[in-house]
């Protein structure tokens, strides 16, 4: 009887699964690099936590047993669908502990229960990175995080990613100068401009919010600016006539992150003043990521600056953060076969066995080559050396050692060579599975 998939919950192949490890690996160091320490949270969360987050709430998985306790403890627990209500709680718990600010990433999987389409899963894996202060934040840190972002994106096979920028004082400043007034609702409609058009945002502006066509036209005008550098941005900016405290605070600001960009890591970061991240506790900096020249998939990273999001009422943590979707990144890669691994296997050796009576030779050298890190297998069987020989091609494995003879093979050329276990070591290519990027 044939099995039906289970949509949205992606298990790549062992090549797949060796991309995905290139690219966590990746993440991790350049993370670590930069000062970030690493934190794993829990994956439930008390379900009345997790339903503070509006129309999300709709999607979470609560964790139920078969056989209930009496309590019923564990119906009021949720998976958590995104990394940042555990992280906010988990500053909250663990403050006393903290030396602030606190610079943290996190690489776990989250569960969220909403229609499996392309790039999005039900079950998935990501990377955040934050930096929380205690009662206030520099400003310096909404740089640094995006410049962190920015580099280990650079990284990852075969795509191109792009992380356009955003001040909500800019955006909130302009609106406020042009004389809309709800500008928490025209936050939330500009940020669906993507999705919906110039036509459909133009609408909703005027029908829902009561906005002019001039002051709709105006908004699209703002949303329309794309910018490499503090300058560009603010000649466009000016250029539409709006001016306001906030606004010059925020285009300021973003002026400044715009120019550190381009210096740190150029052609990465650009202004995009189309985005706005309706989430209502967002203050300054948004970013949004997407892969260039396939903005239809997508954002694959995304975030911004917060200052009250974490507060215990006594004290307030604001904060910064941005977060990746590497699954969603991955199924963009592997779906496009635009990288793949030089093999499927972490193995480099098959030693060959001779005879049954003489496989612990087989398996000494086994060892030695082990020790020395090494990947390496032994033959199941002592069949013809042919055999043998066709087993490590299946795998993938390059090279076969013949202990007899004390050659090692490489099985891909055909050249051959005498060898001591204890001083031979595979070209430094082969010792481990690569990732090749389609040309």
């Amino acid at each position: 009887m044939a099995r039906t998939p289970l949509s949205g919950f992606p298990e790549w192949t062992p090549a797949g699964r060796v991309v995905e490890q290139h690219v966590i690996d990746h993440i991790r160091r350049t993370f670590e690099l930069h000062g970030f320490a690493g934190i794993e949270t829990r994956a439930v969360e008390p379900l009345e936590e997790l339903m503070r987050k509006g129309e999300t709430s709709k999607e979470v998985y609560v964790l139920r047993r078969l056989q209930e306790t009496e309590e019923g403890a564990d119906s009021e627990l949720g998976l958590h669908f995104d990394l940042t209500v555990p992280f906010a709680r988990y500053v909250l718990d663990n403050s006393h502990h903290l030396a602030f600010p606190f610079k943290r990433y996190q690489i776990q999987k989250a569960w969220r229960g909403e229609r499996p389409q392309a790039g999005r899963f039900r079950e998935f894996l990501q990377a955040d990175i934050d930096v929380v202060g205690q009662d206030t934040l520099p400003f310096v840190f909404e740089v640094e995080v995006a410049i962190v972002m920015a580099e280990a994106l650079a990284g990852i096979p075969g795509v191109d990613v792009v992380i356009g920028v955003n001040n909500r004082k800019l955006s909130q400043g302009f609106y406020e100068a042009i004389g809309l007034d709800d500008v928490e609702g025209t936050l939330r409609i500009v940020d669906k401009l993507a999705k919906v058009g110039p036509g459909t945002v133009t609408e909703m502006l005027v029908t829902e919010l009561g906005a002019s066509h001039a002051q709709a036209e105006a908004a699209l005008q703002l949303a329309a600016i794309r910018a490499t550098t503090g300058a560009e941005v603010s000649e466009q900016v000016r250029a539409l006539g709006a001016r306001s405290e906030n606004l010059e605070e925020g285009l300021d600001e973003l002026s400044r992150l715009l120019d550190a960009a381009s210096a740190a890591i150029p052609g990465r970061i650009q202004a995009d003043l189309s985005i706005a991240r309706g989430l209502d506790y967002y203050t300054g900096t948004v970013y949004e990521g997407t892969i260039r020249g396939h903005e239809h998939y997508g954002s694959v990273c995304a975030g911004g600056r917060y200052d009250s999001l974490v507060s215990d009422g006594k004290r307030t943590f604001p904060g910064v953060g941005l977060s990746l979707g590497i699954s969603r990144l991955l199924s963009f890669v592997l779906g496009n076969e635009l990288a793949t691994a030089s093999r499927p296997v972490p193995t480099a050796v098959l030693v060959a066995v001779t005879e049954e009576t003489e496989r612990p030779d087989s398996d000494a050298i086994a060892r030695t080559l082990r020790e020395r890190g090494i990947p390496t297998e032994v033959s199941p069987t002592a069949a013809k050396f042919g055999k043998q020989i066709r087993y490590a091609d299946r795998r993938s494995i390059p090279f076969v050692w013949f202990p007899e003879s004390g050659e090692v093979k490489d099985i891909r050329s055909g050249d051959q060579v005498a060898a001591d276990p204890a001083a031979w070591t595979p070209p430094a290519e082969d010792l481990a599975p690569r990732v090749l990027v389609a040309e």
